[in-house]
This record gives C-alpha cells, structure tokens and sequence, in this order.
C-alpha cells in the first residue's frame, strides 16, 4: 500500500503517520509538505521509524498523479462513497488532503471516499484518517501480519 499526503501541514501528523507506514510497510508520498522535513517535531513524532519507510517527495499533486498506474482512493469529507464500499487492492494509493484545506477541487467526486462522521463536523486528524483507511485496506486484503 502507498499512502500520499497533500500538502501536509502539521509536522507531528506526519511523524505520526511514518510510524503507521513503518509497521505496515507502507510507502509515504509527500506532495509540497508545509514545513521543513528536518522540523524537529516531524522528527521527534516519527521517532526512529523513519528509516523503515520508502519516502519520496513530489513539489504538485499533478507530477505525482502524472506518472502513477495504480489505482487510487482520495480521501474527503465532501465525497459520497464510503471508504468501505470501495474493494481495494494490493497496490492502491490512498490519498489525503491538506490539514486545512483538503484535496483540490480538480478531484471528481466520484473518485473520492469518506469516512462517516457526525453531520456538521468538520474533519478528522489527519494520522486518525490514515489509519483508518489504511487499516480498512489491509484488512481487505487479510493481512494480519
């Protein structure tokens, strides 16, 4: 599984979200993160699980999306469909929006997934979210580890 942050802007969400990938041998995507990778909190929430993850960091979501084959569930609260009603495969790339604005508006919203919340709530946290799809994905596919 490949997990693809857009736009990330609160450097303890993605630390946290290293961790995740790290015990789930999941590859991470960064698209234009709002902070230096070097930010001592993206480091201090990663701990030491930084080195178990394949990192790689793309300056637009267009760059990114331009070259990938796999098939692809963007993550919104705007969307539809629920993130379980969709079958995922081995090779899906989950995508996530920025903190504070989300995915860009360019995403069909039939290619996006939602997480049920309580109407008239915003969102999430962000490392909750990815959790929660990425879970949902490897349990489809029945990895216990």
């Amino acid at each position: 599984m490949k997990i693809v942050l857009f736009e990330p802007q609160i450097p303890q969400n993605t630390g946290n979200i290293v961790r995740t990938c790290a015990v789930t041998g999941s590859s991470l995507v960064l698209i234009n993160p709002g902070y230096s990778l070097s930010d001592r909190w993206l480091k201090r929430a990663g701990l030491d699980y930084w080195e178990g993850v394949d990192l790689t960091l793309y300056e637009t979501l267009e760059e990114y999306l331009a070259q990938e084959t796999a098939p692809l569930a963007f993550f919104s609260s705007k969307a539809t469909t629920l993130y379980t009603d969709i079958v995922y495969q081995p090779h899906h790339v989950l995508v996530f929006g920025a903190e504070t604005h989300g995915l860009p508006d360019t995403i069909p919203l039939d290619k996006r997934v939602r997480i049920p919340m309580l109407p008239d709530r915003r969102c999430l946290n962000l490392a909750t979210s990815v959790g929660i799809g990425l879970y949902e994905a490897l349990r489809q596919q029945k990895k216990g580890f």
